[in-house]
């Protein structure tokens, strides 16, 4: 079998490498798309992070093409219906930022709620070593945290809120009853999440019916003064809504790892132009989706990846993606 890797930056080729040593493997750190399909246009199977774009057309210009690898969760950036037409597997990495993003979710949360960054940049610029009125935050005990998806990351959410002594409620479409039994929260209705909610924080995937979930006619129901976190998909927030929202003080402050539009920050347009009015927000924190980013997820990834592979050409197919 013909094995490419992209996105794998020098430091992980050799693990993979070492795990395929009877298959030819090749690597490439950029991402896959139309520009450079050519690379591995006689490949067999192709493994990709999130920046690749696996259209149609891309899809057609590796002609014996049989398994697709992403080494993420989300599946978006394949065409995965596509692919099915022309007998080609598609496998993802189910979970391996669970505790990860959940982690750096409240580390946005953190950041939000006791101003840490601003304060550690004005004491870098100022060399002021006093704190200030607008430096005050406010305790997360007592608050209600609105979990929008209780996949395995909102699960791990819900048991680090009951740490911090936070009310949980939460929106699924698939509410696991038991779980919240035994964590001591409860499940209500989209509108009385994001309308109760002092946090909100989104854990759901991405898909063609949630596309904006969050949007002007349910932030103008927001409790005045909520916070928004988003480490899930920037395309589940209209992001004009959310500058909308924070101009009018409905949204206090927002931690996003995702913006609408991804990495396209160079180019041109409105959504462009409000992610970069967002960036420079006080009260907005912006990371570059590096919520699933430690050594442990990597590796996690890695493993995860390796299996996937050796699943398919041993024809024991496993994490395909439906």
């Amino acid at each position: 079998m013909k094995i490419a890797f992209f996105e794998v930056p020098k430091s992980r080729q050799s693990f993979l490498g070492e795990s395929f040593n009877n298959e030819d493997v090749s690597f490439y750190e950029e991402k896959l798309n139309e520009s450079n399909v050519n690379l591995v246009k006689d490949a067999d199977i192709v493994s990709v992070f999130v920046d690749s774009d696996l259209n149609r057309n891309v899809i057609d210009k590796i002609p014996n093409l049989k398994f697709i690898a992403t080494q993420s969760t989300g599946f978006n950036h394949i065409d995965c219906k596509y692919a099915s037409t022309k007998g080609v597997k598609v496998s993802n990495v189910p979970a391996y930022g669970s505790h990860t993003v959940a982690e750096f979710t409240f580390g946005l949360i953190l950041n939000l709620s006791r101003n840490i960054s601003n304060a550690n940049t004005y004491l870098r610029e100022t060399l002021n070593y006093n704190y200030l009125p607008w430096m005050e935050g406010f305790n997360l005990e007592g608050k209600t945290l609105g979990i929008i998806g209780t996949g395995k990351i909102g699960k791990n959410i819900v048991k680090i809120a009951k740490g911090f002594g936070m009310n949980v409620i939460a929106y699924d479409l698939f509410p696991d009853l038991n779980f919240a039994k035994e964590n001591d929260f409860i499940y209500k209705n989209f509108t009385e999440v994001i309308t109760q909610a002092d946090i909100l924080t989104l854990h759901a995937p991405y898909t063609k019916e949630n596309y904006h979930l969050i949007n002007k006619e349910n932030i103008i129901m927001m409790k005045k003064g909520v916070y928004l976190i988003n480490t899930a998909r920037g395309e589940l927030v209209d992001t004009e809504a959310l500058v909308w929202g924070l101009e009018k003080r409905i949204i206090a402050g927002a931690g996003l790892d995702v913006l609408e539009g991804g990495k396209q920050l160079q180019n041109t347009g409105n959504t462009v132009v409000l992610n970069h009015k967002l960036m420079k927000m006080p009260n907005v924190i912006v990371s570059p989706h590096m919520a699933f980013y430690t050594r442990e997820a990597i590796i996690s990834i890695m493993q995860t990846t390796v299996e996937n592979i050796k699943g398919f050409i041993s024809g024991n197919l496993q994490n395909l993606v439906k």
